[in-house]
C-alpha cells in the first residue's frame, strides 16, 4: 500500500504552479496589438522636431535682405563713380576749350564790334570791363570796325546806370562819336548779350560782328554765337592784366557747363530761346 501510494504521490505533476509561471511569462498579445494600432502621441510630440531647413529659413531671409541692400548700395556707388568720372572728363574738356582759344589772325574786317557787358563800379566800368572796352576801341581806331555795340542791362550792385550806358559814357570820354555807339540795355547773361546785341545789329543793317570779351570768356561766347548763327561772327578775346586767371577760368568752366545744358534744353524745346 505504501509503495502504491508513493508511486501515486511521485507521479503527481505540479501543473498548477507551472501553468501559473507560464502565464506570467507569456507576452500580452492584445496589448501589443493595441499599441500597434494606437501610436503614442506623447512620444511623437517630444521626438518630432522642426527640420533643419525650416529652422534656418528665417535666418536665410534676413541674410538675403541684407545682401540685396548691399547689392543696391554697390550699384549706386558704381553709378555715382561713373557719373563723377564722366562729369570730370566733360569739365576737363570744357576747361581745355577755354584755354585753347586763340584770337583770329589777322583780325578780320567787320561792320561792328559787340562788347559783352560786365560790372560797373559806382556807375563806371570796372577795371575788367575797361579792358574789353579798350579792346573794342583798338579795333575801331585800327579801322577794323565802324561802329561799337555795347550790351548789358542794369546790374544789381547798386548801380543806377545800365552796363551799356556806363560803357557808352566811357567810350564818349575816349573820343568815340555818339553816332558810332549803339546801346543794348536789357541783357542779363552772355547768351542775351549776343542774342539781343544781334537784334540791335539787325535793325542797323549790320551783317558781320566781332564779339569783344576776355580770353577766358571767348570760347563760350563763340559757342553761343554759333548756336544763334544769324550772321557772321568773330570773337576777339583780350588778355586780362587785372583779373585772376585761375579764379575766372574755373568759374568760366562751370558757366560753360551750364550753357551747354541750357543749349540742350533749348534744342529739345524745354527752354525758351528768348533768353537764359
Amino acid at each position: 500500500m505504501k509503495s502504491t501510494t508513493a508511486k501515486k504521490e511521485g507521479s503527481v505533476k505540479p501543473a498548477p504552479a507551472s501553468r501559473k509561471r507560464v502565464k506570467q511569462a507569456e507576452p500580452n498579445k492584445e496589448a501589443i496589438k493595441e499599441s500597434n494600432k494606437k501610436p503614442n502621441k506623447e512620444t511623437n510630440k517630444t521626438v518630432r522636431s522642426p527640420s533643419p531647413a525650416k529652422a534656418s529659413a528665417p535666418r536665410k531671409r534676413k541674410r538675403s535682405a541684407k545682401g540685396q541692400a548691399g547689392t543696391r548700395l554697390r550699384s549706386l556707388l558704381k553709378a555715382a563713380l561713373f557719373a563723377a568720372a564722366v562729369a570730370t572728363l566733360w569739365l576737363g574738356w570744357l576747361f581745355m576749350q577755354i584755354n585753347q582759344y586763340k584770337p583770329p589772325a589777322p583780325i578780320p574786317q567787320a561792320d561792328a564790334a559787340l562788347v559783352l557787358g560786365a560790372a560797373l563800379w559806382n556807375d563806371k566800368p570796372s577795371p575788367g570791363l575797361q579792358e574789353r572796352l579798350d579792346g573794342a576801341l583798338r579795333l575801331y581806331k585800327q579801322g577794323k570796325v565802324k561802329r561799337i555795340i555795347v550790351s548789358g542791362g542794369l546790374d544789381h550792385n547798386g548801380s543806377t546806370l545800365t552796363e551799356a550806358e556806363g560803357m557808352r559814357r566811357y567810350l564818349l570820354a575816349k573820343d568815340v562819336p555818339g553816332s558810332r555807339i549803339l546801346l543794348e540795355n536789357a541783357a542779363r547773361s552772355t547768351y542775351e548779350n549776343v542774342l539781343l546785341g544781334s537784334a540791335v545789329a539787325s535793325k542797323q543793317g549790320i551783317e558781320s560782328v566781332i564779339i569783344v570779351t576776355h580770353e577766358y570768356h571767348a570760347a563760350r561766347a563763340k559757342d553761343i554765337a554759333a548756336f544763334i548763327n544769324d550772321r557772321e561772327y568773330y570773337v576777339y578775346g583780350v588778355k586780362s592784366k587785372v583779373l585772376s586767371a585761375a579764379y575766372h577760368e574755373s568759374r568760366e568752366t562751370a558757366a560753360f557747363a551750364k550753357w551747354k545744358l541750357d543749349e540742350l534744353l533749348m534744342l529739345i524745346g524745354l527752354r525758351d530761346t528768348g533768353g537764359v
